[in-house]
């Protein structure tokens, strides 16, 4: 049994379906297992990474684990709790968890990149702590944030662009994925800390020139102003210091911090990183009007 946390995620989402398609024994955490859309045969279980007996409850059996556990500033400790739960369930008679892999972030640990970069760290230091077979996966910016401009495209109106001109090195969520199936189900990835990106760089303007051409329609963007994303960040709900840490990130890839391609993605996968073309070509329809 592997079990999925953050299973309704960008990432855990698509690992539950490349396990299922696989043939695994697959459980996934959800905060609401009855609106959980997964694959026939994937058992759903209650739970949240912030509270930590239902993670307990939902490692009973399982031998592999995908942890996700931080989405803010605040999380360190749960993290460092999911961590803590297949530990525990690892001494069990029938064997329990003796595999984890933590989905990170790139970054983590640069100290150019400022409070951002130790969101990940406590984490990454408990599994590598914690006597079990463990990966870390460390994404760079995924391919699908940009369904974030897709209300803007679909009104024919600018996308609000927060990195400015900054390059990344975007990444599919599905070959993150599969690197994580890969690393849930293959001993040979056990202590390995991979950097994942895309084959190229590119900037949210570059991005949009390719959806435009994908699209068939022009993508227009709109350059917010740091007093602009700040205003947008605090609108959306986020405290103060989760703000000026996204803030301090979005200056950190403005300024070419996040200017990174590696190897690691064909290394594991055999082939080439797929690009943000084919990511946008395969999600053409999430972009278009409505009716």
């Amino acid at each position: 049994m592997i079990l999925v946390t953050g299973a309704t995620g960008t990432i855990g989402s698509e690992v539950v379906r490349q396990l299922a398609a696989r043939g695994e024994k697959v459980r996934a955490l959800s905060r609401d297992p009855a609106k959980a859309r997964v694959p026939s045969g994937v058992e759903t279980v209650p739970g949240h990474h912030r509270d930590r007996a239902s993670v307990e409850a939902a490692m009973a059996d399982v031998e592999a684990a995908f942890l996700v556990g931080v989405f803010g500033p605040d999380d360190a400790e749960h993290d460092r709790g999911l961590v803590a739960a297949a530990r525990a369930a690892g001494g069990t008679p029938s064997g329990g968890v003796r595999r984890i892999v933590k989905l990170s972030s790139i970054g983590t640990g640069d100290p150019e990149l400022g409070v951002f970069a130790t969101w990940h760290m406590p984490g990454e230091e408990a599994v590598r702590d914690s006597g079990l077979e463990w990966t870390v996966l460390r994404p760079s910016s995924f391919a699908s944030n940009t369904l974030n401009w897709a209300a803007a495209i679909r009104e024919g109106t600018p996308a609000p662009n927060m990195m400015g001109d900054g390059r990344q090195g975007v990444v599919d969520p599905r070959d993150v994925a599969e690197i994580a199936v890969a690393a849930l189900l293959d001993p040979r990835h056990a202590g390995r800390t991979y950097t994942l990106t895309g084959p190229e760089t590119l900037s949210a303007h570059e991005q949009a020139a390719v959806l435009g051409e994908v699209l068939g329609r022009a993508v227009p963007l709109h350059d917010l102003s740091p007093e602009e994303r700040r205003e947008q960040l605090l609108a959306a709900g986020l405290g103060e210091t989760y703000a000026d840490s996204l803030m301090a990130a979005a200056r950190f890839i403005q300024e070419g911090g996040n200017d990174i391609v590696t190897e690691d993605v064909p290394e594991v996968l055999g082939r080439p990183a797929r690009t943000y073309r084919q990511w946008a070509e395969d999600h053409r329809d999430a972009f278009a009007p409505a009716g």
